[in-house]
């Protein structure tokens, strides 16, 4: 059986706090306003996991309610949640990832996200596609007030 999760996940940029994606420190000004550490990426890739396993979506597994997620390792929880999908009897086959925001540039840190994201799903690198895009100035994450992420994952359950 195969399925497919899409996952999304947004946040308001701020002064103060680190901006991460993919578990990567990105150099910049301001960074998303999250209850986590707000990594918008691993956020995406971990709904679009559980989504395609039918388990619910982050905020299900890690209520911002609860101050034991409070600035917490998205990549964690993303290795968390796919732990889950694998309980569950399935194995993700591919993760494709876009985050869009306008500043800052985010392609040389790509490479690293994907080894980051690759590593903590156990998937080999050629597996994990994550893209940047902007949305040429157009609404939250044209005008720099925030930061998006689109992911689709791939899972599979092995042959009865």
């Amino acid at each position: 059986m195969t399925r497919i999760g899409h996952g999304f996940d947004a946040h308001r940029l701020v002064d103060g706090r680190r901006m991460m994606l993919g578990g990567v420190h990105v150099p910049f000004e301001r960074g998303p306003l999250g209850h986590s550490d707000g990594d918008v990426l691993a956020h995406a890739i971990a709904d679009a996991i559980l989504g395609a396993a039918s388990l619910g979506d982050l905020g299900a597994h890690f209520p911002d309610t609860d101050a034991k997620w409070k600035d917490a390792n998205s990549l964690d929880l993303l290795a968390h949640c796919a732990g889950l999908v694998r309980e569950a009897g399935f194995a993700i086959a591919n993760v494709d990832a876009t985050v869009v925001v306008e500043r800052p540039k985010l392609a040389p840190f790509i490479e690293l996200m994907r080894a980051n994201v690759a590593a903590h799903l156990g998937l080999a690198i050629d597996c994990v596609s994550i893209k940047a895009k902007s949305s040429e100035g157009m609404g939250y994450t044209g005008d720099g007030s925030g930061i998006a992420a689109y992911a689709v994952v791939l899972i599979e359950s092995p042959a009865p």
